[in-house]
């Protein structure tokens, strides 16, 4: 029937994490007391510096097209980023500046895989990494990482999953949503799996400067021979406060680059204009805004995992990047709240909203029933009253 909609398009799924937050939000416009612990951006203003090159890129007339992959001289700083902060040498040939990370990420499996294939997922995953894969006409391949592990794969349930279908790999350090920094150790694992079947990397690293311990690495810094298999990918949002600025980028090899280049030149075609201007600012210009956010997460996280783990019903660990705490709900399941019988983390999620007007991001929309997802991205004044509210809401 010619009037049918798109079958592969209409089994991707809905984000639940935006669902709850759009819930939530329309809740709070609507005159109600809400905590949103749902958040996926930083509770900061974009630093100054940034919008004023913004405002100075509007004045002086820089509003026209760019080239597809972006501005030279965006591409030229993101390689000395790279270079200073990565240990990685690329050339503006390597980069691609997209619409955000998520755009990158798109464009870098569409770029590499062929209908079939399969792209190892770790679970819990980032609500959009199985819909992307999907996408990109290729197969999502979970592999279940462990609480008491840190959330971090395995090398033999790696090694377990492929087959040969095996196209790519999906790396996020630091992760959403378990806040998991790989070690360098850890890395050194995967890129040996890596390199030995010849497989794709797709490391996510968005949230790179928010590491509370350690340090991040770059899986495609332990050599030449991971580096040619990774598309590293990175943006302007979560470090510099830019989540509506929409600016991503990605570094790889420049066969794949060239590939994501064309594609988004017909899909998008540049990224917007002003944007590319401030996040030139961005990575040239003053950092030390970073180091006052890292200091401020690090105090509401250690508040949030303190007091969590004091909640009856409720633990968690301590995480490492992000911004996020993974809550273990499992001793809550099966239990009756206020007559409410709560089954899944969506339940639990409802609930929370319902009677104790906060806003919780459920398990299941990471692949994962067992926990809830609260985010640290909000003032320590909503963090202490949200968290008495649960355990209030859980008597």
């Amino acid at each position: 029937m010619n009037g049918d909609l798109s079958k592969k398009h209409k089994a991707i799924s809905s984000s639940v994490t935006l669902a709850i937050d759009a819930k939530a939000k329309k809740m709070k416009a609507d005159g109600e007391n809400i905590i949103n612990f749902g958040a996926g951006e930083p509770d900061f203003k974009t630093p100054l510096n940034i919008r004023k090159a913004a405002i100075k890129a509007i004045e002086d007339g820089m509003t026209g097209y760019t080239a597809a992959s972006g501005l030279q001289n965006l591409k030229e700083a993101i390689c000395e980023k790279l270079k200073n902060d990565n240990l990685l040498e690329y050339t503006p040939e390597n980069i691609v500046v997209s619409n955000g990370a998520k755009h990158s990420l798109h464009n870098a499996l569409l770029a590499i895989c062929n209908p079939g294939d399969e792209v190892i997922v770790p679970l819990p995953y980032w609500v959009s990494y199985p819909e992307l894969v999907k996408l990109a006409d290729a197969v999502p391949v979970f592999v279940e990482t462990q609480e008491k592990d840190d959330f971090k794969y395995k090398k033999e349930s790696i090694a377990s999953a492929i087959t040969p279908k095996t196209k790519a790999i999906i790396l996020n350090s630091p992760n959403n949503p378990t806040g998991t920094v790989y070690s360098e150790e850890d890395l050194k694992q995967i890129a040996e799996i890596a390199v030995q079947h010849n497989i794709y990397i797709i490391a996510d690293e968005i949230y790179e400067k928010l590491v509370y311990e350690g340090k991040h690495i770059s899986i495609a810094s332990l050599g030449d021979k991971i580096k040619d298999l990774t598309v590293v990918v990175n943006g302007m949002s979560k470090c510099y406060a830019m989540t509506g600025w929409r600016i991503g980028y990605a570094a790889a090899n420049k066969e794949i680059a060239a590939m994501m280049a064309n594609i988004q030149s017909h899909a998008t075609s540049n990224p917007n204009t002003i944007a590319q201007y401030a996040s030139i600012e961005a990575l040239k210009g003053d950092q030390a805004v970073i180091a006052d956010m890292v200091n401020a997460f690090s105090e509401r996280k250690e508040y949030m995992v303190k007091k969590i783990n004091s909640i009856r019903h409720l633990s968690c660990r301590m995480p490492r990047g992000a911004f996020y705490v993974m809550v273990n709900i499992s001793q809550v399941i099966g239990k009756k709240l206020n007559g409410v019988t709560i089954k899944n983390s969506m339940d639990l999620a409802e609930y929370l909203l319902s009677s104790a007007k906060v806003a919780v991001i459920p398990g299941s929309g990471f692949g994962t029933d067992e926990f809830i997802r609260l985010s640290y991205a909000t003032s320590m004044d909503n963090i202490k009253d949200g968290l008495d509210r649960i355990q209030k809401a859980l008597i």
